[in-house]
């Protein structure tokens, strides 16, 4: 009786422990397209540090904020959907893959994740990999976006006007 006991309290500390673990980087990009596309969209807008910090580091944060700053309500360096790469999306065969995590040669670091977006826009087939880093918090973020499809650029780099 005694062990069964303590299989249960064991196995419910297991699980309140991995319910405070911070959420896979899969995840996180799954609660941005949804934020995206609802009215919380944390791109193209200045207003709301919180809108942004959940998605993203705090350099490419100060970046998205900047473009829109400077755009002064217009078209800033981002000029693009940037969870899709294009301007006027039309998107069918929606996938978002599982994270693949650092610790290899293939995904970096075991700070390090990468997240591939895959879809059709308009029929053609195309991607949109999102890399993050994982915080001494244990929390992972969106370090920057590559865009395969568009000569390969970073969002960084764009926002950056090294592009």
């Amino acid at each position: 009786m005694k062990s069964s006991v303590l299989l249960s309290a064991l196995s419910l500390l297991t699980t309140i422990a991995s319910a405070a673990e911070p959420p896979a980087p899969h995840l996180i990009v799954k609660e941005l397209y949804a934020a995206h596309a609802s009215e919380k969209s944390p791109f193209f807008q200045s207003e709301d540090r919180k809108r942004l910090d959940p998605f993203f580091t705090r350099e490419l944060g100060d970046l998205l904020v900047k473009d829109v700053v400077e755009a002064k309500g217009d078209l800033g360096r981002l000029d693009f959907d940037p969870l899709f790469g294009s301007q006027d999306p039309q998107i069918t065969d929606f996938v978002i893959g599982e994270t693949g995590l650092g610790g290899d040669k293939k995904f970096g670091p075991d700070d390090e994740a990468v997240v591939q977006v895959t879809f059709k826009d308009s029929g053609a087939e195309r991607m949109v990999s999102f890399r993050f880093i994982q915080g001494k918090d244990k929390v992972w973020l969106i370090e920057d976006v590559r865009y395969p499809d568009l000569d390969n650029i970073l969002l960084k780099d764009l926002l950056s006007g090294k592009e």
